[in-house]
């Protein structure tokens, strides 16, 4: 006897070095449930909230992509890479005068706002329907365009040169470690994020999130599903609206 399909979504925590595909594959691993996705992929050295659709909550990974996302990150201002955080090999940037805080407080406000972003070659993005990480890992950097993103808000949390903390607010599609690039060269520092985790997606947060060992059977994963119907009920509160 088979058991039932799930159907909902977990608000899963994923641990750093683990990627998103993989963090799905371990509930499916319990589940043997094929119909399943998450909303969002989260880079493998990032942690914190990944969304994980069963069932016919599949079906709204669409409407939950477009939710506001919110981080808590790190950088270092004095170096840089190729991937813009620790995952390719870092640079030493030489900066004669280290930026102030209220230097530093201003670049990060310059970019509030709907901007233009340059993807980071070592990404997901298509670039002639090939994602662009496969190209720059042959040393083959793709010309990646501008694409409109929206900031909502950043603060500062904390600046002691080089290492600078802060928290963001943004729409979909926004990349933090480009965001941290773009600080670099306003300040004309280097620029490369070294811990990020998102905190939230709407209003699906970390604090109620399951982190995998969390999972460890069907029983589990019975308990931490929220179903369709409430799910799709909180997409239509305030707080859940792009």
């Amino acid at each position: 006897m088979t058991s039932e399909p799930l159907d909902g979504l977990i608000v899963l925590n994923k641990p750093p070095g683990v990627t998103s595909a993989k963090a799905l594959y371990k509930v499916r691993a319990i589940t043997r449930q094929r119909k399943s996705g998450h909303a969002g992929t989260l880079d493998p050295a990032a942690t914190g909230v990944l969304l994980i659709c069963l069932g016919r909550a599949t079906k709204l990974v669409e409407r939950l992509m477009n939710l506001p996302k919110a981080y808590v990150a790190e950088a270092r201002l004095d170096i840089t890479s190729d991937s813009f955080d620790l995952d390719e090999p870092v640079r030493d940037v030489t900066v004669h005068a280290a930026p102030s805080a209220s230097e530093v407080a201003a670049a990060f406000a310059s970019l509030v706002g709907r901007v233009e972003q340059v993807p980071p070659a070592f990404s997901a993005i298509k670039v002639g329907g090939r994602a662009a990480y496969k190209d720059a890992r042959k040393g083959i950097m793709p010309d990646l365009k501008p694409r409109p993103v929206r900031i909502d808000a950043i603060e500062v949390r904390q600046y002691a040169w080089p290492v600078v903390s802060f928290e963001l607010h943004c729409g979909r599609g926004t990349y933090v470690r480009s965001l941290i690039r773009d600080v670099g060269e306003r300040l004309g520092t280097g620029g490369c994020l070294t811990r990020l985790c998102r905190t939230a997606v709407g209003s699906f947060t970390l604090q109620s999130a399951w982190t995998i060992d969390g999972l460890k059977s069907l029983a589990d994963v019975r308990t931490a599903v929220l179903p369709t119907a409430e799910v799709a009920a909180l997409l239509t509160e305030p707080g859940n609206q792009d």
